[in-house]
C-alpha cells in the first residue's frame, strides 16, 4: 500500500485508533493532516513532530463553517480518513434529547461534514473516505444500553452506503469498518475483567483502513467491513 507523496485526513489522529493510522501511513509515505480538539491530545501525540504530519488545534468538526474552512485549506488531497467520535452507555430511559443530539454531532454529524468537504477537496482523480460505524450498526440488539450511540453509528453506516453509491462514477471509493471493543488501554481500563486476547488490535484496525483508504484499493466500495477479532 503506497501513499508516498499523498495527503491524508485522520480524524481523531491522535487518539489510540488514530495512532496506529497514523503510524501506518507514515511508514508508506503518507503526508497525514490531524484536526484534534483538545491541546492535550497534541501533547501526548507520538508524532507531533514529524515532517509528514501537520496538527490543527480547537477545530470542532460537528461545526460546518470550521470543517470547511480546516478543509478548503488542505490543497488536493487523496483520502479522508474519520476517526473521530465518542461512545456513551445510557440506557433509553436515562438518556434526554441533550445526550441523543450529543451523540449524533459526535459520531455522524461529524462524519458527515468531514465526507462533504473531503469530496470537495479531492481531484480529478478521485480518491478514498473511510469512515468508523461500530458493530452495533451492524447488529443492532447488541446496542442494548447504549441506544443513542446505536443509532449515531447506525446512521454512519447508512451514510456510508449510501454515498459511495452517489460517488463513485467521481472516483471516489467510500466504505467503513464497524469494530467491536478494541484492544485499548482505555477499554482494559474500563473491563479489567474481559478476554483482553479477544479484542481487535488497533494495529490490525489500522490495516484494514489502510487497504480501504489505499490507491490497490480499486473496486472495494459502500462496505461496512467487521473488525472484531476473535470477540
Amino acid at each position: 500500500m503506497d501513499f508516498r507523496d499523498r495527503h491524508v485526513v485522520v480524524t481523531g489522529g491522535t487518539g489510540a485508533l488514530g495512532t496506529a493510522v497514523t503510524a501506518a501511513l507514515l511508514d508508506r509515505g503518507a503526508f497525514c493532516h490531524i484536526p484534534c480538539h483538545s491541546k492535550d491530545s497534541i501533547n501526548a501525540f507520538p508524532y507531533r513532530g514529524d515532517d509528514r504530519v501537520k496538527l490543527y488545534p480547537a477545530i470542532e468538526l460537528a461545526d460546518q463553517d470550521q470543517t470547511d474552512s480546516l478543509y478548503s485549506g488542505l490543497g488536493r488531497i487523496w483520502a479522508s480518513i474519520h476517526l473521530a467520535g465518542g461512545f456513551a452507555a445510557a440506557k433509553l430511559g436515562n438518556t434526554g434529547k441533550s445526550g441523543l443530539m450529543d451523540q449524533l454531532d459526535t459520531n455522524l454529524v461529524s462524519c458527515f461534514l468531514c465526507c462533504r468537504a473531503a469530496l470537495k477537496a479531492m481531484g480529478a482523480d478521485g480518491g478514498r473516505i473511510v469512515n468508523v460505524a461500530a458493530r452495533p450498526a451492524l447488529e443492532p440488539r447488541l446496542g442494548a444500553g447504549m441506544t443513542a450511540y446505536t443509532i449515531a453509528k447506525s446512521g454512519v453506516a447508512a451514510l456510508t452506503m449510501a454515498l459511495a453509491e452517489e460517488v463513485a462514477r467521481d472516483g471516489v471509493l467510500v466504505n467503513a469498518v464497524a469494530p467491536s471493543i478494541m484492544d485499548t488501554p482505555a477499554n482494559r481500563k474500563s473491563m479489567p475483567k474481559a478476554d483482553h486476547a479477544l479484542w481487535p488490535k488497533v494495529e490490525q484496525v489500522a490495516q484494514t483502513i489502510l487497504f480501504l483508504a489505499s490507491p490497490e484499493n480499486t473496486v472495494t466500495r459502500g462496505a461496512i467491513v467487521p473488525v472484531y477479532g476473535r470477540s
